[in-house]
Order: C-alpha cells, then structure tokens, then sequence
C-alpha cells in the first residue's frame, strides 16, 4: 500500500534481506507450494487491510484507529529497538513521516470516502512517485519503459479522478495521492537503512508514529479517545487485523519471500493485492464500479505492474534502479 496495505514496496528495501538478497539470484527461481501460498496470504491481507483500515475509521476514528495501529506493532517491535549508529537520522525523519504523518493523511482519506475502491488504486501511484523522486532527487536514469508505465499509472487515476462519481471523492483521492507521496519519500529514506533489520525499523517508526499521532489524536479526537472504554471490542478487530495481519505478517512474509527468491519473481506477486483491496471493497460496502472508473483502474495498474516489474528486473540484474 504506497499502499493502503503498509506499507511498503518491494522495490524500496529496508533490510539486507530485501536489499541484497534478490541479487544472489540472476534468474527465475521457481516457487514452491509453500510459497505460493505466502503469496496469496501476503495478497490477501494487504488487499483486505483497505476494508479493514475504512472500518476501523468509521468505528473508533481515523486518528484514533492510526494510534492505537502504531501502538500495537511498537509493543510487539519494541524488543528490537536499537540505537543504530549513523542511521538515527534516518529512521527518526522515517518515523515522523511514514509512521505518523502518512498514517494522517491517509486515515483522513479513508474516513471522507464514498467509493474506497479508488482508493485503492490511487494509493498505488506510491512506486511511480518512488521512481521519479529517484530520478530529481538521486539523478537516477529511468528508461522507456518505466516512464511509460509511470505516465499510464497517473492517467488511470486522472480518468478515475473525473469519472462522474469521482467529484465526491475528490478531496479523499487527493488525500491519498499525498500519502502515496509520503510513502515514497519514506521508500528513499530506506534506501539508507541497508543492514538494519526489518523489526528494529518498524520500533523506531511505530515508537516515533505514536509521539507523532498522539498529541494531534488528543487535538482533535480527544471525544473519541474517551470513549474508548466503551466501544466493543469487535470494534477494535479491524485495528489489530491491520497492524499485525498486513503490517508485520504480510511484511514478514515479504521478507521471507525474499530470502528465498529475487526480487524480481516476488515483486510482481504482489500486484494481486490491488484487485484484491477493489473486490473486496466493492463486495463489502456494496459500492458500484463504473465502466469508467474499471477503465481507469486497468490503465493504473498495467502502468504499475510496468514499473514494478522492470524496477524489480533492473535491480536484480545490477543493484540498480534504472
């Protein structure tokens, strides 16, 4: 999910496992069963989490639901918290960005939505924005292909942005483009973070995502906060689906998926959990999809399947984004 699934990009790695391990691989490596179904486990959660992250919105709130996400992955993280030298930088600005104020912007999309699943396209506009970040920022070279792709993943959500139910939506994809932004920003950040391992870095962002959560909760949804007590616990659900069900074990299954495999066998895999966030949404909250918004949504995702793909083949073959 920039997904709405958390999080994070293939093609951004945050450990030495994401970052080299695909490189000890030059070729296709097959999957086993067992693979294959971490596969369709890693899609489904992270393509559920859109319904979950929308529910847990509108039943506890999207600050509060956002807080008490980053608390749970910061208690079942904090053991592998580390002072990391010469990376303190890195992680605090990841945590202020990725781990809180991502989390607001896209809450705050969810909570204004009508249609969620354009959402989950418009959230995928993270790994285009990645790239071309990559390109002012690092001065990287982006070839043919990948700036097809990219141009493709911004018409898709342009023709979902002005389909004729997409001007309700309009501040919430907005919203979402922002977060996909931040995310991007964040898949950079990690790029400095090679060597650290993967729970030591969702400590830091959790840890850092809950100071940066909380006052703003206690500014605006202090009424909420107090109620918390009250509320069902069936409520609370949604929130730990997220923060344990797509956060760590869809990221741990990442992870583990990549000890085995490069990166450019696994990366492609997880271009289900986009079409799996849209169907379920569409099931769930019974919403319509438009001739025009499945056109759009088409035209995004074969951009992003472009760019993941080649990003995931380019790195696998060099170490490099090209």
């Amino acid at each position: 999910m920039a997904n709405i699934h958390p999080q994070q990009s293939a093609l951004s790695p945050r450990s030495p496992v994401a970052a080299d391990g695909g490189l000890q691989h030059r070729h296709f490596v097959p999957l086993s069963l067992w693979d294959g179904a971490v596969v369709l486990l890693i899609n489904l959660l992270w393509g559920l989490n859109l319904v979950a992250i929308k529910m847990a919105t509108h039943l506890v709130g999207p600050l509060t639901s956002s807080l008490l996400r980053q608390i749970i992955v910061m208690l079942v993280c904090i053991g592998a918290l580390r002072i990391m030298p010469g990376r303190m930088r890195t992680l605090l600005t990841l945590g202020v960005l990725t781990g809180g104020v991502f989390y607001i912007a896209l809450s705050y999309s969810l909570a204004l939505a009508e249609n969620v699943a354009s959402l989950a396209i418009a959230s995928q506009l993270g790994a285009p924005i990645s790239i071309l970040l990559g390109v002012f920022v690092l001065k990287e070279h982006v070839g043919r292909w990948r700036i097809a792709g990219i141009a493709l993943a911004f018409i898709g959500v342009a023709v979902l942005v002005f389909h004729p139910g997409g001007a309700g939506d309009m501040d919430a994809i907005g919203l979402t483009v922002i977060s996909s932004s931040i995310w991007a920003v964040g898949s950079l950040l990690q790029r400095n973070l090679s060597g650290v391992p993967v729970l030591t870095i969702y400590a830091w962002m959790s840890l850092i995502g809950t100071l940066v959560l909380l006052p703003v909760t206690i500014w605006q949804e202090s009424d909420l906060l107090m109620r918390l007590p009250d509320l069902p616990l069936r409520h609370f659900g949604w929130v730990v689906f997220s923060a344990l069900g797509s956060t760590l074990i869809g990221q741990g299954g990442m992870s583990w998926l990549l000890q085995r495999h490069p990166l450019s066998t696994v990366a492609p895999l997880t271009l289900l959990s986009p079409i799996v966030a849209v169907t379920s949404s569409t099931m769930y909250f019974g919403t319509a999809l438009s001739t025009q918004m499945i056109v759009g949504g088409m035209i995004a995702l074969v951009g992003v399947a472009i760019v993941t793909i080649r990003s995931a083949w380019w790195r696998d073959q060099s170490g490099r984004t090209r």
